[in-house]
């Protein structure tokens, strides 16, 4: 799910970071820029998620916090499992922020899009910011945005036959050359035109009102 962000570059699941010589971490996810290489990566992510179940070492996981932030980490989402579902919101020299189901998470030059609290652990709220993500990516604001795009294309395709029909209908040749025009006009007011004409005019003509637009 946060790998299908515009914005992001790279997400590692328990990918290994080494700040330092001494210090070894492997966040359950980060969020980043990171080498296409084997071995440990330098520095840390800009973003971790940490997952917290039942058996949870709470000390490990301050320091842990802690050593990220020391290594240049911005953010810190602490996933709850267990209780009422829930994310701590870690920054560094800011205070606790708890986030519940409902709530949006932010991450500003991380993400471009904010996360719902429960698309971190459930499926479906997951895959519906996934899909909004990959529409994105593609250029789309929202899924209505390509219905739109859809019913926009059916329009021009049905004004396209409709002019071939009408003119066939008159008992009038359609040649390759009108057709071929008719496929590289995709403005509906010009096509609604040439149906105009084609009810009156010959292919030719309408043909060559093409060439002037």
């Amino acid at each position: 799910m946060l790998a299908s962000d515009p914005a992001v570059q790279d997400v590692g699941v328990d990918a290994g970071f080494s700040p330092s010589p001494e210090i070894l971490r492997a966040p359950d996810l980060s969020v980043g820029e990171f080498p296409d290489q084997p071995g440990w990566v330098q520095g840390a992510p800009s973003l971790a998620v940490e997952y917290a179940d039942t058996g949870q070492d709470e000390a490990d996981l301050r320091i842990k916090i802690q050593e990220l932030f020391a290594a240049g980490t911005r953010h810190v989402w602490v996933v709850r499992l267990t209780g009422p579902r829930r994310v701590e919101v870690h920054e560094p020299g800011g205070k606790l922020r708890i986030a519940n189901p409902g709530d949006q998470l932010e991450a500003p030059g991380i993400l471009a899009n904010p996360v719902p609290v429960e698309a971190l652990y459930d499926r479906e709220a997951g895959r519906r910011v996934i899909l909004r993500n990959l529409l994105q990516r593609e250029g789309y604001a929202s899924l209505e945005d390509v219905r739109a795009e859809g019913e926009a294309q059916g329009e021009v395709q049905g004004l396209r036959e409709a002019v071939v029909e009408i003119l066939t209908g008159r008992g009038l040749e359609v040649d390759d050359d009108l057709r071929t025009a008719l496929a590289r006009v995709d403005d509906p007011a010009v096509l609604r035109s040439a149906l105009r004409r084609a009810a009156v005019a010959a292919p030719a003509e309408v043909l060559a009102a093409f060439r002037v637009v």
